[in-house]
């Protein structure tokens, strides 16, 4: 009897220390081969509780590895001044993805009941400091030595809610751009990529002679406010210059 209790002790002692030593030893070294352009930084390895392993008479704490950082930018007006305050977060997109990022609420959970751990997504919304960066800080599970993550950069959202609210907001040139991010625990390849960019141009030129009208519009002209330097001050009399060039019609 004694031998059998023995031997059932061994086993489990043998079941306990496989997990354990897969969670807590053998944690390789992070190595990068940056292809962001500096878009990703900051990054680490770390280990987290993701569930617990349950077996006949014990149940132990089953450990993920996440990789961590953060993906950052810059906020600028048209004229390239940075602006602060302004919130950028991260949506996940919907579908099916190893990391599971891509999966719909049905498929996460019958995958998280499945591998009896919860799969933790996090990123947190970044806003736009003095010098108009910003950093959305992430932790994403690395699974078969790879991060994959789809997802969509949403700028300043519910910026017309804020207008709606104090009267002013800054509105984002572009609402929203799609992105991958990719890691290879292997190699320490790192890319960022953007989906489809909006850029924004204006027509120049008068259009004269041969050339005709380019369609489009300027940018914003910046008003100034009454009494700012460079404005024509009144003649004598109380009557301002005649401007001599306004029948000519330049800039329209």
């Amino acid at each position: 009897m004694r031998k059998i209790k023995l031997i059932f002790r061994l086993g489990a002692l043998a079941l306990l220390s496989a997990p354990l030593a897969g969670c807590f030893g053998g944690m390789k070294r992070l190595k990068v081969v940056d292809y962001t352009d500096q878009r990703v930084g900051d990054l680490s390895l770390t280990k987290k509780v993701t569930g617990k392993r349950d077996f006949l008479f014990f149940s132990t704490t089953k450990m993920g590895i996440f990789m961590e950082g953060n993906l950052q930018g810059i906020i600028t007006d048209y004229q390239g001044n940075p602006i602060e305050g302004v919130t950028v977060k991260v949506v996940p997109d919907a579908g099916k993805s190893k990391t599971g990022i891509e999966m719909g609420a049905d498929e996460l959970a019958a995958a998280q009941e499945n591998a009896g751990a919860s799969i933790n997504l996090s990123f947190a919304p970044g806003i736009s400091d003095t010098m108009g960066l910003y950093k959305i800080h992430f932790s994403l599970p690395v699974v078969d030595d790879e991060v994959d993550v789809r997802g969509k950069l949403v700028y300043n959202p519910g910026w017309d809610q804020q207008k709606l609210n104090l009267g002013k907001a800054y509105e984002p040139q572009m609402k929203e751009s799609p992105f991958r991010l990719y890691y290879d625990l292997n190699n320490g390849f790192l890319a960022f990529a953007e989906g489809v960019r909006k850029v924004i141009v204006q027509p120049v030129g008068e259009g004269k002679g041969r050339m005709q009208n380019l369609p489009g519009s300027k940018a914003p002209e910046q008003t100034k406010p009454a009494g700012a330097a460079g404005e024509a001050a009144p003649a004598e009399g109380g009557k301002a210059e005649e401007d001599l060039f306004k029948g000519f019609d330049f800039g329209q």
